[in-house]
């Protein structure tokens, strides 16, 4: 049965496993079925947010929201599947409850484009990382009570969120109910909010089909999907008053050793 929710999860019929509990051991079960939709943020909480988180928890936040990635395409990448200097990222795996499986459709493999304001936040946590080798998980532990797997396995997504993500949120006033799939609604209210093409939409989601009045539309070029997206950036992040370049390197700016 675990490994069933494990399934669901990783295809977004749910966001917990009850046989395993929401923390690894808890082994508490409860219903898989969720309570209600999370509560979507606003853009001025998001701002607040991105502004009073660690610069893991600003950076991971940061690749969710604008891109809309489901928790287990969240979980799982690795350091060569970053592009910094096309600004892209390319979702190859789904890591759910620390177990590699594929991503949920074909569409979840497409190529995703990240804003220059992510790469920045990202290129940040590359910085202090130890873990910066091309196949390193980005979101590698460091914890010694990770014992053997320190270094070899991500941050568990849920202990991110409860220890570091709504704690935050509830010192600023933030009281909504809040998971991974938050910030995935949110994006979408604000996409949908700003007014963008239902098919530049469903491809940001990475949806693998549409209702039949979307399958009229021909596929979103790539500007439109960036412009999309850093639309909903220039938006949610904080205004530093300065501007911020990402570094970049001459020839490939993929990470290597």
């Amino acid at each position: 049965m675990s490994s069933v929710f494990n399934h669901a999860i990783r295809w977004d019929f749910t966001d917990r496993n009850p046989i395993t509990g929401p923390d690894k051991g808890s082994g508490v079960r409860v219903s898989a079925k969720r309570e209600r939709t999370p509560d979507i943020l606003e853009v001025r909480e998001m701002q607040l947010l991105l502004t009073a988180l660690g610069i893991r928890e600003k950076a991971r936040v940061f690749l969710d929201m604008p891109t809309g990635l489901r928790r287990g395409g969240l979980a799982g990448p690795k350091w060569e599947d970053f592009d910094f200097r096309d600004l892209h990222v390319s979702v190859t795996r789904s890591l759910v409850e620390q177990q590699v499986g594929p991503v949920k459709t074909e569409a979840s493999r497409k190529l995703m484009p990240i804003d220059e304001y992510v790469a920045r936040d990202l290129l940040a946590w590359y910085e202090v990382t130890p873990y910066k080798k091309p196949s390193d998980d980005v979101w590698a532990t460091d914890a010694n009570r990770a014992g053997a797997k320190r270094g070899k396995q991500p941050v568990w997504l849920n202990t991110v969120m409860r220890d570091h993500i709504q704690p935050v949120a509830r010192r600023l006033g933030i009281n909504k109910k809040m998971s991974w799939h938050t910030f995935r609604h949110t994006f979408s209210s604000i996409l949908k909010a700003n007014g963008e093409d239902v098919k530049v939409v469903q491809e940001l989601l990475r949806h693998a089909t549409a209702k039949m009045t979307l399958d009229t539309y021909t596929q979103a070029l790539s500007p439109d999907k960036r412009a999309a997206q850093s639309k909903v950036v220039g938006m949610i992040r904080p205004k530093p008053g300065c501007t911020v370049v990402v570094p970049r390197v001459s020839g490939d700016s993929r990470v290597s050793d």
